[in-house]
């Protein structure tokens, strides 16, 4: 049987798509997969700022309505991407086995400590003031090629924070005059289900995909994801979450940073209601 995997054609999401393909084609070798492309709002509106006019749906919401036509039968996501609220009828059959979660501090050569540095994302702006307290901020889109290069050249700021994930999956390594300094988790909390690849489905078609799929990742996924849900955040707000095995990381801008040992059921529903029993622990004392 013939399975359409959707992705967008972005350099770093077709790398994501391909690694989807082999894991599916591991799983169930008698079938065979191939890749159908997409534009998607958020690749056509590279002008747009998300934080400014909202960003939900922006990279997958094309991707779903192919879905739930049939013109597919699998989408690939970046799980940071994808809203916490899906089309009515599909479903995560899983994620790919996570590749580090880490950001990465991009500085051009010769700069020790940036005074200027681009992004979009709120999360990591938040997350830098406290790294480096003196640093004005502006905004970068762009597929990961494209800002390298404008930081290089130094044409809009001298550093840039870019997922580990991303990097790695696209091979890069090296780029002239940049240096790559990776942060730790607990330095930058990453985005929830950051370095995460998440397959969904039509919902019928769930628990027959998730063959292909890490349980762990799909675990750590879930809570994440669960955060976000409960506290009505987004990849657009200054909240990080993070689940490493035993380990839960959380930031978000009015509380700053926690970590504790805890763990979390499987169930989704009692996940949930982990994720609110956490939640009061975090945020009770700050009212």
């Amino acid at each position: 049987m013939l399975f359409r995997i959707g992705t967008r054609q972005s350099p770093l999401a077709l790398a994501q798509a391909e690694l989807a393909k082999d894991a599916l084609a591991a799983a169930f070798p008698q079938h065979v997969f191939e890749l159908k492309k997409f534009v998607t709002q958020g690749d056509k509106k590279l002008t747009w700022s998300l934080e400014k006019n909202g960003g939900k749906g922006l990279f997958t919401s094309e991707l779903e309505a192919a879905l739930i036509a049939g013109e597919i039968d699998i989408a690939v996501h970046s799980g940071k991407d994808l809203p916490t609220q899906i089309s009515a009828g599909t479903a995560v059959a899983g994620c790919l086995p996570r590749a580090p979660a880490n950001d990465v501090l991009v500085i051009r050569d010769g700069v020790n400590i940036p005074t200027r540095i681009a992004t979009g994302s709120p999360r990591r702006r938040a997350q830098a003031k406290k790294l480096f307290p003196n640093a004005e901020f502006c905004e970068l889109r762009g597929n990961v090629q494209s800002r390298l290069q404008k930081i290089a050249g130094g044409e809009i700021a001298d550093a840039t924070f870019l997922a580990a994930a991303g990097l790695k999956r696209l091979g890069i390594e090296f780029f002239p005059g940049l240096n790559f300094c990776p942060l730790a988790v607990d330095e930058m909390v990453p985005a929830a289900a950051q370095g995460a690849i998440a397959l969904q489905t039509r919902e019928r078609d769930a628990d027959f995909f998730a063959a292909a799929c890490c349980a762990e990742t799909t675990h750590a996924f879930c809570v994440e994801r669960a955060f976000l849900e409960a506290l009505g955040e987004g990849c657009h707000t200054a909240f990080a979450v993070h689940l490493a095995r035993e380990r839960l990381l959380v930031f978000r801008e009015d509380i700053g940073f926690a970590s504790f040992a805890t763990t979390f059921p499987r169930e989704q529903k009692e996940i949930v209601e982990a994720v609110a029993k956490t939640l009061s622990q975090i945020f009770a004392p700050q009212k």
